[in-house]
């Protein structure tokens, strides 16, 4: 449990000191949803329940398939400007 709200801290911590770089924020944002991910498996464990490790790796699709669309979109916009830095 302690490791997960490290991770989270960690998350949330990359994504307000890296404002300008929007790769770091999509990876903040990944390291948040793995942490609630290994709580909620670590808490299932501990319940002897089999709904939270579906739920964990439901959660872990849903933050891939963002990583995907966010990556889709960079490129993209990167083809568009030239650039992904955040004018600020």
């Amino acid at each position: 449990m302690n490791l997960s709200m490290v991770l989270f801290l960690i998350g949330i911590l990359g994504f307000i000191l890296n404002r300008k770089n929007i790769i770091l924020m999509l990876i903040s944002i990944e390291i948040m949803l793995l942490a609630v991910t290994l709580l909620i498996i670590l808490s299932s464990f501990s319940f002897d329940d089999i709904l939270g490790q579906t739920y964990g790796i439901y959660v872990i699709a849903i933050a891939g398939a963002e990583s995907a669309i966010g990556l889709g979109i960079l490129v993209a916009y990167y083809r568009l400007r030239g650039s992904i830095a955040i004018k600020s």
